[in-house]
Order: structure tokens, then C-alpha cells, then sequence
């Protein structure tokens, strides 16, 4: 029986940019994966939908209005796990991150060893990244390992992998932004995370969802109510992706770049 990846993009306003990642997206990457691609439009006003289509998106959910990046992150898992997923990826539209590489950041589910991957670009490369995103990037990322009490080295990043079971049990609870209070909801209730290295490329059209006053305003309260909030630990099923090891090889082996 095939695992099904759904592989979903928050967007608004990436006409520019979206046909481009979209047509990245390797979708042979094994024999027991099928690999299908949701666009959640939020509320985009130029031709993000229409480019999302001719290039291949197999399903687009589009708000009425912007809602903004948690609210369009937490619609992608939910609508993920609606159209049966397995595992879900998510993966921002501006064409900043390596699309190709996603056979990578599927592997430590389909080994058993994590059930939450994020693509980490300061493990992998950087350049071009402008220094107050460098800065800021550190700073977030400096908090969430203090209170998570392990060290992260890219909380920001703009693609990561779900198990079936982090889609269904993870919480975002603020429309702005997603990034911090996810991580922090998934390993409090036990999930295993994983950082891959990835590949950075500086975006060359449209603008970052993301203004850096909102950002404070909007995210370290976000924060600190996630931290306070109770959870419950979630009985995981670690076996629920594994492909035998023979497989994974050949897998990585076969990857498109």
C-alpha cells in the first residue's frame, strides 16, 4: 500500500514564483510513494491560483480573504488530513527552499526515527540571507531551544514534514505566523523532531508574508501562551511510515535535483 504525501503551499500573491516550486516537486521519488501537491490560496488577489494550476497543483483551497501564514498552515495540515495524507510537507511559495530535496526530509519517517522534520538552513547554507533575518532567526530560534530544552538550529524554516499523527494532534493557535508554537506544541506532546539540512536561495519576486514589528508583537505573546497552555502527551505509533531499509536507499539513490 502506497504512503501518500501531500505536499501543501501557503500562498499569497506568488504568481511569480509558485509555478516555479510547484514544477520542482519531485513526484517519483519511490515506488511506495505517491506525492500530490495542495495550494491553500490565502485570499490572493493577482494569479497565484491560475499559475498554481497549470503547473500541476492536484488540489487548491482558497480563503476569501488573507487570514494569514498560521491560519493558511493550519488549514493545509487539516485539509491534508481530510484528503487522506499520510505524511504532509509543508513547503512556503516563494521559491527560498529546496523543493527538490524533499525525498531528504521524507526520510527520517520512512527510517522510524522522527515524526517532525524541519529543513534546517543554517545546518545546510545561508548565503544571501540578509543580516536583520539572520539576526532575528537566531533570536527566535535561541528561545525555543532555551524552553524546549534541546538545541534547533533553524525554527523558522519554511519546510517541514508531518507524520499523520503531529498533522492531526499539532496546534497553531494564532492566525499570524506558525513557526514557534508549532514546534513547541508537537515536542511538549512528544513528538520526535529532526533537523535536515537544506539548501537556502534568496526569493527574487514578490514580498515576505512576514513584517518584522508584527512579527514581535504578533509572535512572542503567541509564545508565551503556547507554554502556558496544558498539554497532553500523544500515544505515538512510531512504525506508522516505515519503508524497509533496501527501499529508502534506493529512494535517496533516485531523487530528482
Amino acid at each position: 500500500m502506497k504512503q501518500h504525501v501531500i505536499v501543501f503551499l501557503p500562498a499569497h500573491n506568488e504568481e511569480h514564483a509558485i509555478g516555479e516550486v510547484i514544477k520542482q516537486i519531485p513526484r517519483s521519488i519511490h515506488p511506495s510513494v505517491q506525492v500530490s501537491v495542495l495550494v491553500i490560496d490565502d485570499g490572493s488577489t493577482d494569479r497565484t491560483v491560475e499559475v498554481a494550476k497549470k503547473a500541476g497543483a492536484n488540489y487548491i483551497y482558497s480563503f476569501d480573504n488573507n487570514q494569514g501564514l498560521g491560519a493558511a498552515v493550519r488549514k493545509g495540515l487539516s485539509y491534508s488530513v481530510e484528503l487522506g495524507a499520510d505524511i504532509g510537507v509543508m513547503l512556503d511559495a516563494d521559491n527560498e527552499y529546496p523543493a527538490w530535496q524533499l525525498a531528504d526530509l521524507l526520510e527520517p519517517l520512512f527510517k522510524g526515527e522522527a515524526d517532525y522534520v524541519m529543513g534546517s538552513r543554517f545546518k545546510g547554507t545561508i548565503d544571501g540571507m540578509r543580516l536583520h533575518r539572520r539576526l532575528g532567526n537566531y533570536c527566535f530560534t535561541f528561545i525555543q531551544s532555551l524552553l524546549l530544552q534541546r538545541w534547533i538550529y533553524d525554527g523558522q524554516s519554511g519546510m517541514r514534514v508531518f507524520s499523520r499523527q503531529a498533522m492531526e494532534h499539532g496546534e497553531i493557535i494564532h492566525d499570524y505566523n506558525y513557526a514557534q508554537v508549532i514546534t513547541l506544541n508537537l515536542v511538549r506532546k512528544g513528538f520526535r523532531v529532526k533537523e535536515v539540512p537544506i539548501t537556502y536561495q534568496v526569493r527574487s519576486t514578490g514580498e515576505s508574508y512576514i513584517k518584522f514589528k508584527a512579527y514581535l508583537t504578533s509572535v512572542l505573546p503567541a509564545i508565551l501562551k503556547e507554554m502556558m497552555r496544558p498539554v497532553h502527551k500523544v500515544s505515538i505509533d512510531y512504525s506508522a511510515h516505515k519503508i524497509l531499509p533496501g527501499h529508502i536507499t534506493s529512494m535517496v539513490a533516485e531523487k530528482s535535483h
